[in-house]
């Protein structure tokens, strides 16, 4: 099902314009040029996001705003404000508004906001529906059946009156995001924000900028001044996905907020006090990195108060049938199909392959696999021709291979069935280009 946008704008042309762009994103969106219109349908329909400007006739974003929050509306909501007009967006924020965005306003910002608030939100329903499988009292039942990730629940469990920062470590795919998640939605902050980056994906001057914020004329292109990620986290938590592609003098920054609780926004002389808690994540070996010099010891010590090591699918098998099951409920009603189960002879083949893009491969594998799948049952004929290569049982003992070795063949071989398009590869496996790059250059 598509995530449904609202647009209260009543510029005509601006209007016309945010539709259009967010169609073609493949956004089900809907837009009026009147506050109090967009109310309505607002109370009659559910929507993911809201975006509102801040001035226009009927009820203005902010009043908007207001009236979401009222009634516990789960709508978030950006607000458009014009140039010079800051204080008011300022203060929508504090109403509880996501974000905002100052006219005129670069379509791919926005774009880059509406997305990060749409992937919290499938996160979030992904959260209810691995609550539930907990069960009441969070106890494991039915997508985790190995003994190792019941302990890992276990301690999310044991931390959740505790407040300390979290190191999650694992290889690319393992489900560090939603652990993340998972241990804010079970902790004192529950009610407060949580904010998710990926450090990978920002080069140094946009990463810095995106955490601590900036005010304007910090530097080209800082019309204006704007919060940054730790600033509106306040209270809260913030997720630090792949902290260890940060440098190392963006990492002693990080290192005194966790210390200290202060920052200066990029270009500020003013210290800005923060209260947040910290949840970091890694697929790479930090003593490796802090050997090298690429990681600051001193930051790993605070930030590994409690470490949780995930561990890839291929060491926890009897996890594959379940969160197969799991993800089969998950993605069938977005299909419209009716699929009962998976045969014995799918499942057989899913549990002897290696998965070296772990849970969000074997997601994207069922995901496909609905889509082809004719019968009432999903069958090998719908899996990945790749996959049919590891059934390591019938190989002669003097053939078996490194998993390391194996997870390399069949990346070579993705890639070249895609030549040579690494980036769709490695959206392919589920993994990222870095960890793609990384099983490619082993020796």
């Amino acid at each position: 099902m598509a995530f449904k946008i609202l647009i209260a704008e009543d510029e005509e042309i601006t209007l016309k314009h945010l539709l259009s762009t967010l169609q073609k994103e493949g956004y089900e969106v809907t837009g009026f040029n009147n506050g109090s219109k967009a109310f309505e349908r607002i109370e009659e329909e559910n929507f993911d996001l809201l975006i509102a400007d801040i001035k226009m006739p009927g009820l203005t974003g902010i009043e908007l705003l207001e009236k979401i929050k009222e009634r516990n509306i789960e709508t978030e909501v950006i607000i458009i404000t014009g140039y010079g007009s800051i204080d008011s967006a300022v203060e929508a924020m504090k109403k509880g508004a996501y974000d905002y965005i100052t006219k005129p306003f670069d379509l791919d910002e926005l774009l880059l906001k509406v997305g990060k608030i749409l992937e919290g939100k499938g996160l979030k329903k992904e959260i209810v529906a691995l609550k539930t499988s907990l069960g009441t009292h969070n106890k494991i039942s039915g997508i985790a059946k190995s003994n190792r990730m019941k302990k890992i629940f276990d301690i999310v469990e044991s931390i959740k009156e505790s407040d300390c920062d979290v190191l999650l470590t694992g290889e690319s795919g393992v489900g560090k995001t939603l652990i993340a998640r998972l241990i804010h939605s079970m902790s004192i902050r529950k009610e407060k924000p949580f904010l998710a980056i990926n450090c990978a994906t920002f080069n140094e001057n946009l990463l810095t900028s995106e955490l601590f914020g900036h005010e304007k004329g910090a530097f080209t292109g800082a019309i204006s001044r704007k919060q940054g990620l730790l600033e509106i986290a306040d209270t809260g938590t913030i997720f630090l996905d792949e902290i260890s592609e940060i440098s190392t003098g963006l990492q002693a920054k990080l290192l005194h907020v966790i210390e200290d609780g202060d920052f200066f926004r990029v270009g500020g002389t003013r210290s800005i006090k923060v209260d947040v808690r910290f949840i970091a994540a890694t697929n790479r070996n930090i003593s490796t990195l802090i050997a090298e010099g690429k990681f600051r010891k001193d930051l790993y010590y605070r930030l590994n108060v409690m470490e949780i090591y995930i561990p890839p699918l291929r060491e926890r098998r009897e996890d594959i049938e379940p969160l197969s099951k799991y993800f089969l409920r998950k993605l069938l009603p977005k299909a419209g199909k009716k699929i009962t189960g998976i045969t014995k002879e799918a499942l057989e083949i899913l549990t002897n392959y290696s998965f070296p893009g772990n849970v969000r491969e074997l997601e994207n594998i069922i995901e496909r696999a609905i889509i082809l799948e004719k019968s009432a049952q999903i069958t090998p004929e719908s899996l990945p021709q790749g996959l049919h290569l590891f059934h390591v049982e019938t190989l002669p003992p003097g053939n078996i291979k490194p998993i390391d070795e194996l997870n390399k063949e069949y990346a070579e071989k993705v890639v070249e069935m895609l030549g040579g398009n690494k980036s769709k590869a490695a959206e392919l496996l589920g993994i990222s280009r870095t960890s793609l790059w990384r099983i490619l250059k082993e020796e």
